[in-house]
């Protein structure tokens, strides 16, 4: 960071700086990081994302069958991914302070892609297994450190809108998965090869030729940024000095890893978005075959679950543009968690209702994921200050949120179809403790915030200088978003 602050001072005071930029520089530089920090960081996640669920396409397309594949052994392959992929989040984003994003995560691709394409080439159940844990710690490094990005270029509430576009990226993996598993589903017997096999290896080939030139277009951290000039870079460097204040956390070392790892919104917050991934990766990896469960045919399921995500892609962009311009993010958590309550309740009474209300209850679950997922990620990040603090709490509450990978790989149990009533009531249960943890993050901060502004942590001011320089949000000044 000290070549930003350079950059800043070579304009002079602030008051100058700000006299000598309007307020159409300001949008001009944001106009810019938009179109060149977001769309391949989009792309990216959306390729991640494809190559993760995938597998549920592939499963209706006769998987199992040609796997040898009984009992829980598709959920086995589901829950081996989680291993390599949460330990490894951490680590990766701590990597990308000395590893620059495009370097680092056009490397990450390339092997998750060539993974996936592996995945296609298997004979034996053991060969999928293997393959699942390789493109876990291909992939353990992308979301940690696209929330990471994004969280460094933009101001608190400039960045619900953007995490969400990016966000989006995922429900329309899911739709365009669904779409592009009909359409390879077709290629069944080409080359000797099954359908389900060209799935992976066609999307797996996709991945890893966007890896090849996304070195040059992914963005560098914004001290760095070649699409702005050396003033647009100051500008920006300013305006973000001045929404986190002096609040950083630019220095590890063993005090400063304490502090992280001792924050309570952290564990709080992983908590709340391990509540709603529960359901994300519920749908992801079986709506495909609840659809098939109410009659859909194995074509149609794949087609059925398109309207579904662009249903859930709708409310996301807009609950976004409304959280930011109300800047507020608890109520939009407790409304997703409602609406995603009211569809599992639905469907653990489907005995007793239609098809076609069971199928508007998977609307209502995949709307309320989206409505609260994307604001939980952005609530934490906007309450934490400094490079590191970031790096490892985004890292931390994400990697929280993929145990849920091992819950929704072992509630659906086959036996149970189609009514999963364990499936559904434990996803039911984890919505209700990310409404409770969004509940007690709310008060909490609250809470802290009437105490910083009566003046209790006003002690902290007596540290050193380089001390209270490297303290993060917990400087007394900090005030956090509810």
């Amino acid at each position: 960071m000290g070549k930003a602050n350079h950059l800043a001072a070579e304009m002079g005071s602030q008051e100058s700086i700000h006299d000598a930029w309007s307020n159409e520089d300001e949008k001009r530089v944001l106009r810019k990081c938009d179109f060149h920090v977001l769309p391949m960081l989009y792309i990216l996640y959306m390729l991640s994302y494809l190559d993760r669920i995938n597998i549920g396409n592939a499963r209706i397309q006769g998987l199992e069958k040609d796997l040898g594949m009984v009992g829980n052994d598709y959920n086995i392959a589901l829950q081996i991914f989680f291993v390599p992929y949460i330990l490894l989040e951490v680590p990766s984003n701590l990597l990308l302070r000395r590893i620059a994003p495009p370097t680092w995560l056009s490397f990450i691709m390339f092997f998750w892609g060539i993974t996936t394409m592996c995945q296609g080439l298997v004979t034996s159940f053991g060969g999928l297994v293997a393959c699942r844990f390789f493109l876990g710690c291909f992939e353990a490094g992308l979301a940690p450190a696209c929330v990471y990005i994004i969280g460094m270029y933009y101001k608190r509430y400039e960045m619900q809108k953007r995490n969400t576009v990016y966000n989006t990226a995922g429900i329309v993996a899911g739709a365009f998965g669904g779409f592009l598993a009909y359409a390879l589903a077709k290629m069944d017997g080409l080359g000797g090869y099954a359908g389900w096999r060209w799935i992976f290896i066609i999307e797996g080939l996709l991945t890893t030729v966007v890896a090849l030139g996304s070195r040059w277009l992914i963005a560098d951290w914004p001290e760095n940024a070649k699409f702005l000039d050396r003033n647009e870079r100051a500008l920006l460097i300013h305006k973000l000095s001045q929404d986190d204040g002096t609040f950083r956390m630019d220095r590890l070392d063993k005090k400063t890893f304490k502090r992280i790892l001792g924050d309570w919104k952290i564990w709080n917050s992983g908590f709340m978005y391990l509540g709603t991934c529960v359901s994300i990766y519920s749908v992801s990896y079986y709506l495909p075959t609840v659809l098939s469960e109410l009659g859909y045919s194995a074509s149609d399921a794949q087609v059925q679950t398109i309207p579904i995500y662009a249903a859930a892609f709708v409310v996301a962009i807009a609950t976004a543009w409304m959280s930011d311009r109300l800047r507020h993010r608890y109520g939009f958590v407790i409304l997703g968690a409602a609406i995603n309550i009211i569809g599992y309740i639905i469907l653990l009474a489907q005995a007793s209702v239609s098809v076609k209300v069971r199928y508007f209850a998977l609307y209502l679950v995949e709307c309320g994921i989206w409505i609260g997922a994307p604001v939980e990620v952005v609530w934490l990040t906007n309450n934490l200050g400094g490079h590191y603090k970031r790096a490892v709490g985004s890292a931390m509450q994400v990697g929280m949120g993929n145990l849920s990978g091992f819950v929704a790989s072992n509630i659906f149990i086959s036996k149970q179809a189609p009514r999963y009533p364990v499936g559904y009531g434990v996803a039911l249960a984890m919505t209700v403790l990310a409404g409770v943890a969004a509940t007690v993050l709310y008060f909490g901060l609250k809470r802290e915030n009437t105490r910083r502004a009566c003046g209790e942590r006003d002690h902290r001011l007596q540290m050193s200088k380089e001390e209270l320089g490297n303290i993060g949000d917990d400087h007394p000044d900090f005030r956090f978003v509810v």
